[in-house]
């Protein structure tokens, strides 16, 4: 039989489909429960433990026993409620986080995070190469045929620009928009296509200004608002011959590698603060990423489960190394740097949803199954 399983997810769309991969690779009956927040912890960060005093009971499904043998979930909130379902059952129930923990990483059966999230190696971690996104290929081919008219007209290659915004260590000011407008511009002299640029939400009003004066004429620039109805991303993710993202838009850049899409990444500065606070970071990938394949390898994998357990205020642990990140897309072959010439789309990538499927059923050992 297969364990009893919920999966605890909250309003956040993007969190949730990585969880959703899972149950849909899992192949067993799963129970869904929605939980809502009270409207001070919406946006705002509850004290972090076991607990339900953030959720607002009323609007959530019911939380009663039977309590369930595995329990799915994505983000802080959700796993809070996880924490208090395991103590309901005794701490029978095993809990597994899609994510860096909030809190204590051993307070869960299973962790998985994604390559930017430098996590201290420890036996319940489960790195994996990209973030278990869903992209609805369905959905793409849709919007591009919805958009094939308007696309019609312009020249190729269709190279797709998508401009995030500033986030730490990153920082996108007038310099970096006027580097942005100068590789639109190398879009048209050396590739003889079209850039078609777009902002996000986080895209500042002094990036937009600069991009609306500088970039070249045969550009096409769309500005980011909500509820746009003419929002061209999804018909642009299936319908363009290439794309560059900026470096802080890990989500753009791994919607356009599950898609199998040329990709290039278009480095950002760190400013003087960025940069002293990247080496926190290039510290941690360091620490938390050894081969052990050498005896100073094996030294550093004893430091860093050590440096785990005294790093209370989480200096190294659970930050996010993007630059490794980007370079281990370049390395691998999933992505060029900016200006470089575009290469195939990756055709192969890591199966990690497979090796996250096969760690789940390994902690009920013989115990699983379909029901």
């Amino acid at each position: 039989m297969a364990p009893r399983t919920w999966v605890i997810l909250s309003d956040k769309q993007g969190d949730n489909g990585q969880v959703e991969t899972i149950v849909d690779a899992l192949g067993w009956p799963v129970e869904h429960k929605y939980v809502h927040m009270l409207p001070q912890w919406v946006l705002g960060k509850p004290r972090y433990r076991a607990s339900l005093d953030h959720l607002d009971l009323e609007q959530s499904d019911p939380l009663e026993a039977p309590w369930p043998d595995l329990i799915l979930t994505v983000g802080r909130r959700p796993s809070m409620v996880a924490l208090w379902i395991r103590q309901q059952s005794g701490n029978r129930t095993k809990i597994v986080l899609v994510g860096k923990p909030s809190g204590q990483m051993l307070d869960f059966s299973l962790v998985i995070a994604s390559a930017e999230n430098q996590m201290p190696p420890m036996d319940n971690f489960l790195p994996t190469t990209l973030p278990l996104m869903r992209i609805s290929e369905a959905n793409v081919e849709a919007q591009a045929q919805a958009w094939q008219q308007r696309f019609a007209g312009l020249r190729k290659p269709l190279i797709a620009m998508f401009v995030g915004g500033e986030t730490n260590p990153f920082i996108m000011n007038r310099k970096v928009a006027e580097d942005l407008a100068a590789t639109a511009r190398w879009v048209v002299d050396e590739l003889g296509g079209t850039p078609y640029v777009t902002t996000s939400r986080r895209t500042t009003s002094e990036v937009v200004e600069v991009l609306q004066a500088e970039l070249p004429p045969e550009a096409v620039f769309f500005q980011w608002a909500p509820d746009s109805p003419d929002n061209p991303y999804r018909a642009l993710l299936g319908s363009a011959d290439g794309f560059i993202v900026t470096g802080d838009s890990v989500s753009m850049m791994v919607e356009v590698i599950y898609l199998h899409k040329p990709l290039a990444i278009f480095p950002l500065p760190g400013g003087w603060l960025g940069s002293i606070d990247q080496l926190r970071r290039s510290l941690a990938h360091w620490l938390f990423n050894p081969r052990l394949v050498s005896p100073g390898d094996r030294l550093r994998h004893r430091l860093a489960r050590g440096v785990f357990y005294v790093d209370y205020f989480k200096i190294l642990c659970a930050t996010r190394d993007f630059r490794a990140f980007h370079r281990m897309l370049v390395e691998q072959g999933m992505a060029v740097w900016a200006g470089q010439p575009f290469r195939e789309g990756a055709a192969d990538l890591p199966d990690d949803v497979g090796t996250v499927v096969r760690r789940i059923e390994g902690l009920f050992g013989e115990n699983r199954g379909a029901a």
